[in-house]
């Protein structure tokens, strides 16, 4: 067999499993809302500012159910095509699998437990419009690399102690810039996982040093944080890192 034909035959190949995985794509419906009903009512039960009622919920056979129906809307849906719905509708995605992930796993002292070397993110655990990803993929990959815009880093939620805490009702096109500015003011000014300021500098968050990029370089970290802050930080502050901490974010109560 030539070499030509052989790469010829490749290239079929590839175009065919193209066309193929674009019309299993297509033949999904477009949503034309960011969440379903269920998911809000399932935030406003569980979610609270101390962390997740992770036990009352996984003891709740109907509720966990509502949320295998969640995760299903954000498998076998397209996300709508403003952009504001589609950010919104990605942020819910992230965070009703990583709700599901855990609650079927439960009980767990941390994510790293559901699979070894962080693997709950790393691997293809969860379905989003048609198809096998990781959450990396849809954190980093179709969020943070579509949108652009830092203040994703504390909408989407880890399930951990250090993450920026689980917002309790979804997002939405209407409150979205709202919501954004919201979390991103109370991770930097009142959350003790995020900036922790003392006389000669201050510790913050390993978020921006994993995510320095996306905050202008780390040599910009401060001026990004000022922007936020309601007690700005000495410009030239020695900053160092939290640890953190990937222990479960539940609710103490």
């Amino acid at each position: 067999m030539s070499l030509f034909y052989r790469l010829s035959i490749l290239c079929l190949t590839v175009l065919f499993a193209a066309c193929t995985h674009q019309a299993v794509r297509a033949d999904l419906p477009r949503a034309t809302e960011s969440a379903p009903p269920a998911y809000g009512e399932l935030l406003t039960r569980y979610a609270t500012p101390d962390g997740v009622r992770y036990a009352a919920w996984h003891a709740n056979g109907e509720d966990m159910e509502k949320l295998r129906m969640v995760v299903d809307f954000y498998a076998n849906t397209l996300p709508p095509q403003a952009s504001d719905a589609s950010l919104a509708w990605h942020l819910n995605a992230y965070n009703a699998w990583m709700l599901f992930l855990v609650l079927e796993n439960y009980p767990l002292k941390s994510v790293t437990e559901i699979a070894s070397n962080f693997g709950v993110f790393n691997n293809p655990l969860i379905r989003v419009s048609g198809e096998r990803i990781s959450l990396d993929e849809l954190e980093k990959k179709r969020t943070l690399a579509v949108f652009k815009d830092p203040r994703i880093h504390f909408a989407v939620n880890c399930a951990s102690e250090s993450c920026p805490p689980l917002h309790n009702r979804p997002f939405t096109a209407a409150s979205l810039e709202a919501d954004l500015d919201q979390l991103t003011r109370s991770f930097i000014n009142k959350n003790p996982q995020g900036i922790v300021a003392g006389r000669e500098g201050a510790k913050i968050s390993q978020i921006f040093e994993w995510y320095a990029g996306d905050f202008d370089g780390k040599d910009q970290l401060i001026d990004y944080i000022n922007r936020y802050r309601a007690e700005p930080l000495p410009t030239k502050a020695k900053i160092q890192f939290l640890d953190y901490s990937w222990k479960l974010n539940e609710a103490k109560k």
